[in-house]
């Protein structure tokens, strides 16, 4: 348990913190430590000072032994000389004084330089003394201006043991109270943390775990806890990508099931379509007129369905097969799509095909009919719903070495929530009881064409959609050849 809390995130942090504390105190100490140091050797010249006045004030500047060894003691030196006017003047001394080592002045001190001496000093023998120098009673003038500026320069002779074994107090001290803080901030900091992040964080791990050992449990949503920042836009994605997953996973379960009915109908509907192609291929040697007319166009029909429901069963419709690309007469598969959705028979749509005769594109001829054909039935579904007559269109070209086709009509346009998921699987249908999949498999034969659909305007107007085909370079070149030249030769007649 404890190994695990150390290895979590809450315990690493804790640990981090406690680390980058004690570095800020370890930063702070050095510094902390010297200026102790500079206030100690102050606070002796200050006292130095004092002993010096005592003597001053003697006329002859003459003390018994006795308190000569008291002053010193009172100021914690072992000896006190004045500088003064240029003149130095030895005031007291301890028959302890032998040599001095040691010499630190304090009267400018630079901050490397107290650094360096406070390092210094915690490693000098403990019998060595030092001579400090600096001034003494700083911005306090003296009471008897016959005794000059009180920033006369004094010198005194300190035990640095004195000085080390304070020093060493005062780390002990400052060691303690950085420890004490580091802990009271880490734990602040880790209470803190822990409730803006780690908490929520865990909330989301936990939500994620539990999601993806059951998607479909309904109870599994992250309820976002409504707070503000990253972790709030975190959870309120997270429970919108999981609702939108759980979504997902109940249509593809939906959609498995309805797979698995079609396959089961196309197998039975390929049975039933045979035997009407049986029958259809008596109708060849009919001399009906009539028959004669229509009879390729039911045969046709008959086997673009039975092939469909053969690639059905076959690649259990989880992609378009590849196109079997041949030269296909666009004007007179127009004229398929018009029979199919009888419009001719309807008198308030009209089709109005304008593709050339002689305009031909490089395609699948059975995976266009049924993209193009998705695209009218929708158009002419549009325009019955208005009670009102209607056109549908259907116009070609080529430019920059593909076929162009513009499929168009004058029914009341897209509403604006069917655009926006418009080649979406079942997202993208107009009409009630619509599947919406029409547009996304025509943009699907599209692209695996290596072409493209796409919705060019969609108004009060009516609606335009446009299929971009890209041509054989060769068959491009000779198609365009021959377009020009036909359009050459009605010029000319025409003229």
């Amino acid at each position: 348990m404890i190994k695990a809390f150390w290895q979590s995130l809450s315990g690493r942090l804790l640990i981090l913190t406690v680390i980058f504390v004690m570095l800020a105190e370890i930063l702070i100490f050095v510094p902390s430590v010297s200026r102790f140091r500079l206030d100690y050797l102050r606070e002796r010249l200050d006292n130095a000072g004092l002993a010096a006045l005592a003597v001053e004030a003697n006329p002859r500047r003459i003390v018994s032994q006795y308190y000569e060894q008291e002053l010193l003691r009172g100021a914690g030196v072992l000896s006190v000389a004045v500088q003064n006017e240029g003149r130095r003047e030895l005031l007291l001394m301890s028959p302890q004084v032998a040599t001095v080592e040691q010499s630190y002045d304090i009267r400018d001190p630079r901050w490397y330089r107290l650094i360096y001496d406070t390092f210094a000093t915690l490693f000098v023998p403990e019998e060595q003394t030092a001579r400090v120098i600096g001034y003494s009673f700083r911005d306090v003038p003296r009471i008897d201006p016959n005794l000059g500026n009180a920033l006369a320069t004094v010198e005194v002779v300190i035990e640095q043991s004195a000085l080390r074994s304070a020093m060493l107090d005062y780390g002990v001290r400052i060691f303690w109270l950085s420890l004490f803080i580091s802990g009271l901030t880490a734990a602040l900091v880790f209470w803190a943390v822990n409730r803006a992040l780690v908490w929520p964080m865990s909330r989301i791990v936990d939500s994620i775990s539990s999601f993806r050992s059951d998607p479909e449990d309904l109870g599994d949503v992250i309820a976002p806890s409504g707070a503000t920042g990253e972790i709030a836009v975190a959870e309120r994605e997270l429970a919108a990508m999981q609702s939108e997953i759980r979504a997902a996973l109940r249509q593809k379960s939906r959609l498995a099931a309805l797979g698995e009915a079609v396959a089961k109908i196309n197998h039975d509907l390929r049975n039933l379509l045979s035997t009407a192609q049986l029958l259809a291929d008596r109708l060849e040697s009919s001399r009906d007129p009539l028959v004669v007319k229509v009879g390729p166009k039911l045969i046709n029909s008959l086997d673009r369905a039975i092939r469909l429901c053969r690639e059905t069963l076959e690649y259990g419709r989880a992609q378009e097969p590849a196109p079997q690309r041949q030269s296909v007469a666009l004007r007179a598969l127009g004229e398929e799509i018009e029979m199919a959705l009888g419009l001719r028979e309807d008198e308030r749509i009209s089709f109005a095909n304008q593709v050339a005769p002689e305009h031909h594109v490089l395609a699948d001829p059975d995976q266009l009919f049924r993209a193009l054909h998705n695209i009218a039935r929708n158009a002419a579904q549009a325009i019955q719903a208005t009670g009102e007559p209607g056109q549908i269109m259907l116009a070609a070209w080529r430019e920059g070495g593909a076929c162009h086709i513009d499929l168009s009509d004058t029914g009341p346009g897209l509403p604006e929530a069917a655009r926006k998921d418009l080649f979406k699987p079942f997202k993208g249908s107009v009409r009630k009881g619509g599947s919406g999949l029409g547009i996304a498999i025509a943009a699907e034969l599209m692209r695996g064409h290596g072409g493209s659909l796409s919705l060019i305007e969609s108004n009060s107007e009516g609606t335009c959609f446009r299929l971009v085909l890209p041509d054989d370079p060769a068959q491009s070149a000779q198609a365009s050849q021959k377009e020009n030249a036909t359009l050459e030769t009605n010029a000319r007649r025409t003229s």
